[in-house]
C-alpha cells in the first residue's frame, strides 16, 4: 500500500554538504557520504542529494561521487545536478541511482522529460520545480539555482512534464528554504489541484508537525526538507537526525486516512 514518503534533501555545493537559506549563504555542515552512513542507520524512505553547482558551473554531473553515493546508500536515491541529456541520465542510472532530477534543463527543454523517461522509465523522472512568489501575486519558475527568472507559471509547467511522461514533480519554494517556518499549503494545494503525479514539497519545514500538517492535508504526498535533518534545536547545531520509526508510524498514523 502507498504510503507519505518523509525525505531528506541533502545539497552538495564543493564536494561537501551544505543548507542554504532561500538558495543563498550556503553552510557547510558536514560530509554528504558519512550523513548517508548515517542516514542508513535511521531507516530513511528516500533520500535526494542535489549537486547544486552542476547546472550553474555549466559542467558534467560529478559521477564518481554519485557512484560512491549509490554504493553506500541503502535507501532509495533521487540524484540531481548537471543533468542535460537522455545519456548523462542513464549512465547515472546505472550507478545505482533510482531516480533522475531535473530542474533547469526541464524548463529550457520539457522534451527531455520525454527521452530521459524513453532510456530509464517514466517512474524514474523527476522534475523539480523551483520556485518565489511575484510581487503582485501567483508564483513564477526560477532556474539557476534561483537565480534566474523564468516567466513561467510552475502549474502550467508541471501539466506540461506531466504529458511529457514525467513520473513525479517536486515543488520546491525558494521564499520558504531554510527559513524552517512550514511549507507553504497554498501552493501545495493549487499544484496538487494541477498534476495526478505523485507530489513532492520541498521548503520550509521546521518540525515534524509541519510534515504531520502536509500528509493530513495532501495524504499520499512525498514530504521534504533539509534543514530538519540536519540541524537540531534553536541555535541550530549540526546533527543529522530522522524521525525513529516508531515516531514516524506514529505520525503518518495520526495524520493519513487509511483507505
Amino acid at each position: 500500500m502507498l504510503r507519505p514518503r518523509i525525505i531528506p534533501c541533502l545539497l552538495v555545493h564543493d564536494k561537501g554538504l551544505v543548507k542554504t537559506v532561500k538558495f543563498k549563504d550556503p553552510k557547510y555542515v558536514g560530509d554528504p557520504i558519512n550523513a548517508v552512513r548515517i542516514f542508513n542507520e535511521k531507516h530513511v524512505d528516500e533520500l535526494s542529494v542535489f549537486d547544486i553547482d552542476a547546472s550553474v558551473l555549466n559542467r558534467e554531473p560529478d559521477y564518481k561521487m554519485i557512484e560512491n553515493l549509490a554504493a553506500e546508500c541503502r535507501m532509495p536515491l533521487c540524484y540531481g545536478g548537471g543533468v542535460k541529456t537522455a545519456e548523462q541520465a542513464q549512465h547515472i542510472f546505472s550507478l545505482g541511482v533510482e531516480k533522475i532530477a531535473i530542474s533547469s534543463a526541464a524548463v529550457n527543454d520539457p522534451m527531455l522529460v520525454s527521452r530521459i523517461a524513453e532510456r530509464v522509465g517514466n517512474q524514474s523522472v523527476v522534475v523539480v520545480i523551483d520556485v518565489k512568489k511575484k510581487l503582485l501575486g501567483g508564483y513564477e519558475v526560477y532556474i539557476n539555482n534561483g537565480k534566474k527568472g523564468t516567466g513561467k507559471n510552475p502549474f502550467e509547467l508541471a501539466k506540461q512534464v506531466q504529458k511529457y511522461g514525467a513520473g513525479e514533480v517536486v515543488i520546491n519554494f525558494i521564499d520558504n528554504d531554510g527559513m524552517m517556518k512550514g511549507y507553504d499549503m497554498n501552493l501545495a494545494e493549487k499544484m496538487r489541484e494541477s498534476i495526478t503525479l505523485p507530489l513532492t514539497v520541498l521548503g520550509g519545514a521546521g518540525s515534524l508537525d509541519d510534515i504531520g500538517q502536509l500528509i493530513s492535508q495532501f495524504g499520499i504526498i512525498g514530504a521534504s526538507a533539509g534543514s530538519l535533518f540536519v540541524f537540531k534545536g534553536v541555535y541550530k547545531a549540526v546533527l543529522i537526525n530522522y524521525p525513529s520509526p516508531e515516531e514516524k508510524d506514529a505520525l503518518i498514523k495520526s495524520n493519513f486516512k487509511f483507505n
